[in-house]
């Protein structure tokens, strides 16, 4: 944790948790926060469907949804950025509170209901920033939409000129119905239809696809098939993304466990680990994985890598160690690295996947 984050925590959490965040994005947007030092070391560098990342550690989706302050967050040290998730229309998302830290579990609850500023708004902010590293988009459908794989068409249409990559959320626990998606037949159908939307805008933006941790096997099995199909434009996605929040609360001592929504934080490190192990068998390591849910430090980080990750994301750690976390993972992942003689993040990758088998 930083020093200033430790100063200014006690201040943090006597906010609740919503307001604490709106607070963080509106000091980040100010350009006043200090940066971290980059590190630039070439055993943190690695290239991943077809983008040079300068280190592995990625900001998931949920922190800056509008497009705010990607810039800001990448100088805090993040590899990459996903911004989002974005829906065609605005939308306020579920009634508050809907944000829950569970300071007992270093966990977080929420059921925000993808709430942003819509793909217009959200569009003219990336166009007018100038961007200083990677920055990916994230992608969803309004609440009460009629038809929500078009919500993912309209997604790739307006943001694969300007994302260096696009993710595909069908997995928030959030919105009702959304897990649906992930259902063999109906993800056919919707990563189809994206294709052919790609096609028709000679696309090369990577597109992937974020799923939830508390599939059963079968479901991954359904899943990881679909994704590795091929046509003449190559597979159906670029990469996958393991893992959205959990609706479990198995082992949770706060106060709060009992709240509705998806549980992020360190409850999550394993389950969602486990799953990443078993798609990066499935697959073979011929897809792109990028592992979430639950790093909070080097050593975390290093098992996603070991366990089949290309990359890694965190966000609810934030919440307790600040931001410049990402940093400071970055700065330890090199003694991780040296530490198990291996000399790039590649030659980590899936190392140690038996373990969680």
């Amino acid at each position: 944790m930083s020093k200033l984050f430790n100063l200014i925590r006690p201040l943090v959490f006597s906010m609740d948790a919503e307001t604490a965040h709106g607070a963080a994005i509106r000091a980040l947007s100010t350009g006043l926060m200090p940066h971290a030092c980059p590190i630039d070391d070439d055993r943190l560098k690695t290239s991943v469907f077809g983008l040079d990342f300068p280190n592995p550690i990625g900001l998931a989706p949920g922190f800056d949804k509008n497009a705010q302050v990607p810039n800001a967050m990448l100088a805090q040290g993040f590899g990459y950025v996903e911004i989002g998730t974005v829906t065609p229309r605005p939308q306020q998302g579920n009634p508050k509170p809907r944000l829950f830290r569970l300071a007992q579990d270093n966990a977080v609850i929420n059921r925000m209901g993808f709430n942003n500023d819509g793909h217009a708004a959200v569009l003219k902010r990336l166009e007018q920033s100038k961007k200083r590293g990677i920055i990916g988009v994230n992608i969803g459908a309004n609440k009460d939409s009629t038809d929500r794989i078009d919500d993912y068409v309209k997604g790739i249409e307006t943001f694969h000129d300007i994302a260096d990559y696009l993710t595909v959320n069908i997995s928030s626990p959030n919105t009702p119905g959304l897990r649906g998606l992930q259902s063999k037949d109906e993800l056919s159908e919707l990563l189809e239809r994206l294709n052919e939307t790609r096609q028709k805008l000679d696309s090369k933006t990577p597109m992937l696809l974020k799923i939830a941790p508390d599939l059963i096997d079968e479901e991954l099995d359904d899943i990881t098939s679909v994704c590795m199909r091929s046509d003449e434009q190559g597979r159906m996605v670029d990469g996958l993304i393991i893992s959205n929040t959990t609706l479990s609360r198995d082992g949770l001592t706060s106060k709060w466990r009992g709240e509705a929504g998806g549980l992020s934080g360190e409850p999550l490190f394993e389950s969602s680990t486990r799953m990443l192990a078993k798609a990066y068998k499935r697959t073979a390591g011929a897809l792109p994985l990028i592992g979430v849910g639950g790093i909070s430090n080097a050593e975390q980080a290093f098992e996603k890598i070991c366990a089949g990750a290309s990359l890694v994301q965190l966000y609810s750690a934030m919440v307790y160690h600040g931001p410049d976390l990402a940093h400071t993972i970055a700065q330890d992942l090199v003694k991780q690295l040296a530490q198990h003689n291996f000399n790039s993040i590649e030659q980590a990758i899936g190392s140690n996947v038996d373990k969680w088998l």
